[in-house]
This record gives C-alpha cells, sequence and structure tokens, in this order.
C-alpha cells in the first residue's frame, strides 16, 4: 500500500489534498483519479473544467502521473 494525494490545479487556482488516499497500486490510483475529477465535472455549476489537471504525488511530493479533466471529460459537441 501507498499512500498518494490527488492535487487539482487549473491556470487560476489550486486545491491540494492534505490528507491523501491509500491505494495498493497504480491501477487504483488511475480508478480513484478517475472517479475524484468525475465527482467535480458532475458539480453544477458554471465552472470550466476544460483547463483543470489532477496531479497525483506520492508521500514525498513526487509527481506519479498527470491526469487533466479534459481527458476524461471528452470532446465538446
Amino acid at each position: 500500500m501507498a499512500q498518494v494525494f490527488f492535487h487539482c490545479s487549473s491556470p487560476a487556482e489550486v486545491l491540494l489534498d492534505h490528507a491523501g488516499r491509500e491505494v495498493e497500486d497504480l491501477v487504483e490510483a488511475r480508478e480513484r483519479a478517475v472517479g475524484m475529477v468525475q465527482r467535480f465535472i458532475g458539480k453544477p455549476g458554471p465552472e470550466d473544467w476544460r483547463d483543470w489537471v489532477l496531479h497525483v504525488s506520492d508521500r514525498d511530493g513526487e509527481e506519479i502521473f498527470v491526469m487533466p479533466f479534459a481527458s476524461v471529460l471528452g470532446r465538446p459537441h
């Protein structure tokens, strides 16, 4: 098990995850990242999520991977 942190950023804002989450492996970390992005974009409101990015980091602050919200949003119609 490893503790990972899910930080979100846009050009104008940064949301830090101070608690982190325990995950078994990178597959679980990615699944949690997708779920987190889906929860953000599913909230009602005027936010344009296309410029947001989820940064997944380890306990030492090393970035493991990034997930642009746009990769979950898909292409606009």
